[in-house]
């Protein structure tokens, strides 16, 4: 069986303080993008997991997609699978590629073989093996709190809207990003932020805080961002963690003429 996980981006990102246990609490929108990976599942006599597409770091038996399906294995007696994931989101870009993987595998592997197990419980399982996991268990904006685990339901409506997501040849560790972030309170939460002002207003109101020490490191990042500006952009911000950008635009533009060198996605957003 064959799915397709998507990638994210994030409406605003507010990190608020730090936390007891090394993490930071966070308010953040969660809203998916067509650009997607390929996960194929299929029954098989030994486990197996391979790849093609772009490079993935790490080793092979920590993949998010092994660790889903041992997460499942643990509480159901699942048999073997072949797993083979066709690698299309890029990493390291603030994107959740990795983490749709996991929580996608969890779902197909729910579907084939029938475990029946509720959303809610698959978010939970989701949560376990990364932050934002559990965002990609349903198809739905999310604002996300806590570190990001904790989901409720938003409506944010860019029905209509073209979306432009560039990526550099930059790679920004979240780690690395949540080193030299600052954490402060808004004014306002995200959640009345992006429900009460209109999106032409998002540009002065709708903050990314990994902005200010990323773009220090990295200012080709932030030249991306004024480029979406300059380029007739209502609202552009980087997303997670870095280091892709986004725009959204009333009308298309020509993407492969205006980032011609970099990795990039364009679409009109259903």
């Amino acid at each position: 069986m064959v799915c397709f996980p998507p990638c994210k981006i994030n409406l605003g990102l507010n990190i608020l303080n730090k936390r007891p246990d090394g993490y930071h609490n966070l308010e953040t929108c969660f809203f998916s993008l067509p650009w997607t990976d390929i996960l194929e599942i299929i029954p098989s006599d030994i486990l197996t997991f391979s790849s093609s597409g772009n490079a993935i770091p790490g080793k092979t038996e920590e993949n998010l997609c092994l660790r889903a399906y041992a997460l499942l294995k643990k509480d159901f007696d699942l048999p073997p699978v072949k797993i083979h994931l066709h690698k299309i989101i890029p990493t390291g870009a603030g994107l959740g590629g990795g983490s749709s993987d996991a929580a996608y595998t969890l779902r197909l592997l729910n579907t084939i073989f029938k475990l029946n197990i509720s959303n809610q419980n698959l978010m939970a399982y989701a949560a376990s093996l990364g932050s934002d996991c559990a965002f990609f268990i349903q198809d739905k904006s999310m604002l996300g709190s806590g570190r990001g685990e904790i989901l409720t339901e938003i409506e944010v409506n860019l029905k209509g809207k073209f979306l432009v997501l560039v990526k550099p040849d930059v790679h920004v560790s979240t780690a690395e990003a949540y080193a030299n972030v600052k954490p402060n309170q808004p004014e306002f939460s995200l959640q009345h932020v992006l429900t009460t002002y209109a999106l032409q207003d998002w540009k002065n109101v709708v903050k990314n805080d990994f902005e200010e020490s990323v773009f220090e490191k990295y200012p080709e990042i932030k030249h991306i961002k004024e480029n979406m500006y300059s380029l007739g952009a209502i609202y552009s911000s980087m997303s997670g963690s870095g280091s892709s950008v986004f725009g959204i635009f009333d009308s298309p533009l020509e993407v492969d003429k205006d980032f011609a060198d970099l990795t990039n996605w364009s679409g009109v957003l259903g």
